[in-house]
């Protein structure tokens, strides 16, 4: 017990630390708003839009500037360890990518110990079913919805995905069709409880924790997406969308490996699935670093560029305009790097 409180307690100090050398970036002017003002007061942000009964069923909306035609949508669930989720956190992506003619939906969830892994994966699922039936009134194209998650967000996200999948598949009742998604991004993901337990217990997520996250050691076949798939029949693995896996190769909170195992695994389930590696980089460098260095952002690019693949008109405006300023110096971004507990 006295070393679990000293891991979390190092875990604590260092991400304390983190956020500190990374806050001038937050606190920066960014053309007329700083983040925190853009985030609370700007009329493109729509903020603790609710979508269920719950207190946390709540969304964040990043609206674009122009929305003279309806505009594509992502939903995203952000990541935390399954215990600090907050829909803020999406907010730099938010705005990233509203910038670049995306609505996004950044969808809140209960953590632990407020609800448990299934508690997550329904409050998610809720919240995909409010964009998907609810997005035209905001301007959104209900025909080009994305589903992106990240970190523990990612396999929360994954889960709800394909349990919905299996839900279809075998003629339940839903609320949202898994047909609703053109692709799914998971960026730094863990598709695999079994294989995790020892690797997050080494990296401070006690075991008998995680445990009461998955509901019990017996759950977590149940809450692996790559198990599943492997036990899914023909015909739920036909209903999932395009599936885009994000990974840095030097990311110690979730290996690599775990994504590019998941994409075997679908990929010989018959599924469409894509594994994109981005050399050198940390868990947090292409969800935080990277978008506060400015310059290219290669996640954001990515993801742009299967998002608007048909629309050339957008290309096209997004090819002019200025690239984002850098917000926080470099010495300050490798020093974070170095005390990040993710």
């Amino acid at each position: 017990m006295e070393q679990l409180g000293y891991r979390w307690m190092s875990q604590l100090l260092a991400l304390t630390i983190y956020a500190i050398l990374l806050m001038p970036g937050f606190l920066q002017v960014l053309s007329w708003f700083t983040v925190g003002y853009y985030y609370f007061f700007s009329s493109q942000v729509r903020r603790s839009i609710v979508y269920g009964e719950q207190p946390r069923n709540r969304l964040d909306l990043y609206i674009p500037k122009d929305i003279n035609r309806p505009c594509p949508v992502v939903a995203f669930v952000t990541g935390g360890a399954w215990i600090i989720g907050y829909k803020a956190w999406g907010s730099l992506l938010g705005r990233r990518l509203a910038e670049r003619g995306i609505i996004v939906a950044c969808i809140d969830y209960r953590n632990f110990p407020q609800g448990t892994i299934g508690d997550m994966v329904s409050d998610a699922s809720q919240g995909i079913s409010y964009v998907c039936n609810n997005i035209a009134s905001y301007g959104g194209d209900p025909n080009r919805i994305y589903l992106v998650g990240q970190s523990a967000g990612a396999h929360i996200a994954a889960c709800a995905l394909i349990e919905q999948a299996v839900k279809e598949s075998s003629g339940q009742s839903i609320s949202w069709s898994v047909t609703q998604i053109k692709a799914y991004f998971g960026l730094s993901g863990g598709y695999n409880m079994h294989s995790l337990v020892d690797h997050f217990h080494e990296r401070g997520l006690n075991r008998s924790i995680f445990f009461s996250i998955m509901e019990g050691e017996e759950s977590l076949s149940r809450y692996s997406p790559e198990i599943v798939v492997k036990q899914s029949s023909s015909q739920t693995i036909a209903l999932l969308p395009p599936i885009v896996l994000m990974h840095g190769t030097e990311d110690y909170s979730i290996p690599s490996s775990a994504s590019q195992t998941f994409a075997d695994v679908l990929q010989q389930a018959g599924a469409q699935a894509k594994l994109q590696l981005y050399e050198g980089k940390t868990h947090t460098d292409i969800f935080i670093q990277d978008p506060l260095r400015g310059g290219r952002d290669p996640l954001v690019e990515d993801v742009l560029s299967i998002i608007h693949v048909d629309d050339e008109i957008t290309q096209e405006k997004i090819a002019l305009a200025p690239a984002p300023r850098r917000l926080v110096f470099e010495w300050q971004l490798q020093l974070a790097r170095r005390f990040s507990p993710f």
